[in-house]
């Protein structure tokens, strides 16, 4: 399956479960950039519906593919080649359904899902026989709306430790994205 990535920052919760938009973080846009040209990821879609931060995300963009950060540090230059924009996870998804020629399976994951996920293993088994796009879902905040959660296809259990290794759960996303990319593509 050809992977792609969004980091959803709507609609997505805040600390109080209300339902926000939350900021656009260059950090966030550099390492998941890195991460998916790590491991093939086809696109990686920074998702807001506000038109500021979508136009912050196609000036980083630009300097990397553009402008001085072309001769600064091609590699990083090389990494940006997969990041998008978008204003709503359904225009990601309608511009994979373009590109790929059919709609992608929406596989979400978050750190307190309370829905049967599937297990790692076997997605990564998927990925590997079927043909056709899937399209890995973040969220940004304290993660992505149960409503939005009840439109995805399936879901990947949260990166947690094994059980007597601690309670603390609240990775950052870029190294839930990472670890989740590792274990679905990574070496075995």
């Amino acid at each position: 399956m050809d992977i792609y990535v969004a980091l959803v920052h709507h609609p997505v919760r805040n600390r109080k479960g209300d339902v926000v938009t939350t900021a656009v973080t260059n950090l966030d846009i550099h390492d998941l950039a890195r991460a998916s040209r790590t491991y093939d990821v086809r696109g990686m879609y920074i998702v807001t519906p506000l038109e500021q931060q979508r136009s912050l995300v196609s000036r980083i963009i630009a300097h990397w593919q553009e402008g001085e950060g072309t001769t600064y540090n091609p590699i990083r230059g090389e990494a940006f080649t997969r990041v998008r924009v978008a204003a709503s996870t359904e225009d990601a998804s309608l511009d994979i359904e373009t590109k790929c020629g059919r709609r992608p399976l929406w596989v979400a994951t978050g750190a307190n899902l309370d829905r049967e996920t599937i297990p790692y293993d076997s997605l990564r088994e998927r990925i590997e026989a079927e043909d056709g796009p899937l399209l890995l879902l973040f969220g940004t905040g304290w993660g992505l709306t149960d409503e939005f959660l009840q439109r995805c296809d399936q879901w990947l259990p949260g990166v947690r430790a094994v059980e007597g290794r601690g309670d603390y759960n609240h990775l950052s996303v870029r190294s839930a994205v990472s670890i989740i990319l590792d274990r679905l593509l990574g070496d075995r």
